[in-house]
Order: structure tokens, then sequence, then C-alpha cells
């Protein structure tokens, strides 16, 4: 780390090898004179901004100019925003022409606050997916979507296809979500900042502070959950897989959340929730990532029973910690769950609430699959690989357009 504590790339030599570290240094000279800057809806809440956060400032560290932008919009603009993220993900939407002027237009007032003259433009999920209809690209332009594509609205993609065609590349979390493009499709698994202070060493003693600090009692087993207050979650389907389990086995459940700022729905989901709370039912809605760290440390077992996942890095975040997950048998959760192996996968709540039980009832196997779980993450979801692979990607469109510059 730098006399900051910025965290740089020798920085993962203990986790990945210095053969690694080196092989992406060298990925990185030919991008050092690059101005690239990524394109999102908020600054926090969710895996999008803390990958953004950690990934903007590695690739400053490796002498590539990168930036960060979140666009700005009305209530209205966020409602209808939501609206689309939840029709991408196999949701209903009622498309009309009132919602497609509040987006496109709020989406040209951000062309004009911000000048992306840039070498390399990313954008993020639909949000700002329009961008690039206001610029004279000067370079590659990069649609990441972070999204569940494995059944979009069909009126909805149809829409949106106008804009992504427009791009010359798009990132995918899974070749699930592969969809008829004429824009070329790779596919980037999201991963994990090993440094970050969600996922960073914690001593015992810094544990019991940050649970205490939040009135979390350790007296029985903690099962937690750590997730955006969002339908698409299950937060209710992990109440009740909880409630039978407990049946079955004393433990207390944690539901730990918080609201992004570009999800109105967010705070009344919060709210739905807050009457099943209980001594043994606690929900928090708050911005901690210490607290985070701590709850998926103590837990015996961690939860993300999505209904709908782009990719679901608590899944990641609880497996390097050596903690067992149950997740949601959807989207990117199962590329990081080899079920059985190194954690489980379940498709209901009584499904979810047998594991609860069988992981609970035995120690020995929750210290062998936490064992395989952090090995997993070290060798497929590690910052260091994501990285890599956003180099290779700038790499490859410098050879396109210098080859088309030279003719």
């Amino acid at each position: 780390m730098d006399h900051f504590g910025l965290v740089r790339i020798d920085d993962y030599e203990p986790l990945i090898g210095a053969e690694l570290v080196a092989r992406i240094k060298r990925k990185a000279l030919p991008l050092q004179d690059h101005r690239v800057v990524n394109v999102n809806s908020t600054y926090y809440g969710g895996g999008v901004s803390m990958l953004l956060s950690s990934l903007t400032i590695l690739m400053n560290s490796l002498g590539i100019e990168t930036g960060w932008r979140t666009i700005h919009g009305s209530p209205d603009f966020f409602t209808v925003t939501k609206k689309m993220h939840n029709a991408l993900q196999g949701g209903d939407i009622n498309w009309s022409e009132r919602k497609r002027e509040v987006f496109e237009h709020v989406v040209y007032e951000n062309s004009i606050l911000n000048h992306l003259t840039h070498d390399i433009v990313i954008i993020h999920d639909p949000q700002p997916l329009p961008l690039v209809t206001h610029y004279r690209k000067g370079g590659p332009w990069i649609w990441r979507c972070h999204i569940d594509l494995g059944a979009p609205n069909p009126e909805l993609w149809s829409y949106l296809t106008q804009f992504i065609n427009q791009y010359d590349a798009a990132i995918l979390s899974s070749r699930d979500y592969t969809q008829q493009l004429e824009t070329p499709q790779v596919y980037f698994m999201p991963a994990i900042d090993p440094f970050s202070i969600v996922n960073k060493e914690m001593r015992d003693d810094e544990i019991d502070e940050r649970l205490a600090h939040h009135s979390i009692p350790t007296d029985l087993p903690l099962v937690v959950q750590v997730s955006r207050f969002d339908r698409w979650k299950d937060p209710q389907g992990v109440i009740d897989a909880f409630n039978l389990a407990r049946e079955a086995v004393p433990c207390r459940l944690v539901l730990l959340g918080n609201v992004a700022t570009d999800d109105p729905e967010g705070p009344a989901v919060y709210e739905s929730l807050l009457g099943q709370q209980a001594d043994d039912i606690i929900i928090i809605s708050h911005q901690d990532g210490a607290l985070v760290n701590a709850l998926q440390r103590r837990a015996a077992v961690v939860l993300q029973k999505s209904l709908r996942e782009g990719f679901g890095l608590t899944v990641s975040e609880a497996m390097w910690k050596g903690t067992p997950v149950i997740g949601g048998d959807v989207g990117g959760i199962k590329l990081q769950i080899e079920d059985g192996v190194n954690s489980f996968l379940v498709s209901s709540v009584e499904q979810a609430a047998e594991r609860i039980v069988e992981l609970l009832k035995d120690p020995g196997m929750c210290r062998e699959m936490g064992l395989k779980a952090r090995e997993t993450v070290r060798q497929n979801f590690l910052l260091s690989r994501y990285l890599e692979q956003y180099l290779d990607l700038f790499n490859s469109f410098e050879t396109v357009y210098r080859l088309r510059n030279c003719s």
C-alpha cells in the first residue's frame, strides 16, 4: 500500500503470486497514457459501487488515469430506472411514452453535465445507457451490465438494444445472459477487494466491538443475510426459512441491508419487514463496512437467498471469510457456489431451512466447506483477476483502433 494506505497490485502478491502480479503490470504498460472513465448511478449501496471504488483506485495505481462519475436525476427518473431494472430481471413493466421521455431527458441533461472525452468510456447498467448517443466517440465505449439478463422483459429489451448496439463491447457477468446483439459480448465475473474494510482481516476483539456497538448478541449461532433491501434478494423468504429452522435448532437471524440512492423501492421493502423484529430476528439498515465484515466472519451461516441475481458479491465476501453460504440457485450465485462442496444452492424456503439446520448441527461440515469456499474465492474471485480482464479488453481495443487509424 502507498503512504495513504491505498492498495496497489503488489499487495496482491501473497495471494496470487509474483508471476501473476508481473503479468498484470506488463499488460498495464501500453495503457499508461490512456484516460478511462466509469459512469454509473450511485456512489454507494450495492456491489457495483463497491467494485468501482476499488477498481478505479487499482487502475490509477498502475498509471492508467481512471475516473468515476455518477449521473444525477430526479426521483421520477430513479423510479423509472428501478422499474427498468426489475423488468430486465424478468418483471413486468408498462413501458409508456412518459417513462421513455423521463428516462431519455435526464440522460441528455447528464450528457451536458459530463464531458466524456476520454479514451475509453465504461457505462454501467441501464440508467446511463443512452449517453452514447450524445457524444462523438474518440475511442471505445463499453456497456457493463451487472444485472441478471436471463429473461429480460422483451418490450424493454427491444427498446434498449438500439443504444446497446452503438457500443463497442458489452460486458456481462455470465454466458447465461448472452443476448442477440450486434455488439460483441464478453463475460467478466465480478470480484472482491480483499483489502477493503468489508473484507480485510479482523481480530476477534474487533469483531466483538462492532457487534456490541450495534447491540447484536452472540449467545446463539448467527444466521446472516447482507444485501440491499430489494425484493429480488427475498428478505421475506429469509425470515420464513429462519422461522422454520429455529424450530429445530436455536439460532438468531440478522438481516443487514442498506438503501442505494438509485433505488426508491428500498425504504418500502425495509419498512415492510420491521414488524417481524423480535429478540432473535434483528433487522438493521445501516452503511457500515466493518459491521458487514464482522457479521460475515462471526456468522455460523450466511444466506443470499436471491430470486434473481446478476452476481451477488456478498456470496464471495462471506466465502472469503471461510463462512459457508446458502445461496439462491440463480444467476451469478451459481458461478460461485459448487453445491454441497464449498456451500449450498437452494430453490425454496424449505430447502434453505433444511440447509441452515444441517450446517448448524454439523460444525465440522461448516469448517470444511468454509476452507474450500475461501480457496474458491482466492483462485477465481479476487479483484486482480477482474482487473486483468479489463486490461485485456482495453488492449484488444488499442489494436483495433491503431489499425483503423493507420488504414
